[in-house]
């Protein structure tokens, strides 16, 4: 019985060669098709008449081979002209708006200049009234997204750690 199934081996190849290149056509990570042209190997290894231990040891050197040193270049080259763009929140940052409903310590809210409407409030790091809050209208610049709200600092302020020393502005008195 054993020699019978042998005869029709090919057709096992050729069935996990398309399985491969299905799945590859899915997840386009370039790994199935490796694969599948190491088992294109096994193929042409069983039709020269070699043993299933050959095909299959065939099949997975040249698998492996392809893996670790096909596969690294191609995905390389094909990221290469990648839109390297800030999308969804990453491009919040650093974007402009104007506070949309006064920010005081319980927050407030401010329209951004792509549009959308965030709650919003002010970083840490901002130094300001207590007993006012920041007027409709001012100018903002969105400093990192919490959850679903925007850290916002004025337009005009620096952080603190940037700001200038008044003792060292190089005039002597």
């Amino acid at each position: 019985m054993l020699p019978d199934l042998m005869q029709y081996m090919w057709i096992v190849w050729l069935v996990f060669i398309v399985i491969c290149v299905i799945i590859e056509v899915i997840t386009l990570e370039f790994t199935f098709l490796m694969i599948a042209i190491g088992s294109v190997g096994g193929l042409g290894t069983h039709l020269a008449g070699g043993p299933w231990w050959l095909q299959i040891i065939v099949a997975g050197i040249l698998a492996m081979l392809l893996l670790f040193i096909v596969r690294p270049v191609l995905l390389r080259a094909t990221r290469k002209g990648a839109d390297l763009t800030p999308s969804n929140l990453d491009a919040l940052s650093g974007m402009a708006g104007r506070v949309h409903i006064p920010l005081d310590d319980n927050g407030g809210q401010v329209k951004l200049a792509n549009g959308e409407t965030w709650t919003a409030m002010l970083a840490d790091d901002v130094s300001r009234d207590e007993s006012s809050p920041l007027p409709v209208g001012t100018r903002v610049t969105v400093t990192a997204i919490r959850g679903s709200t925007a850290v916002v600092r004025p337009a005009s302020s620096t952080p603190r750690a940037q700001l200038p020393d008044p003792n060292e502005s190089g005039a002597t008195s």
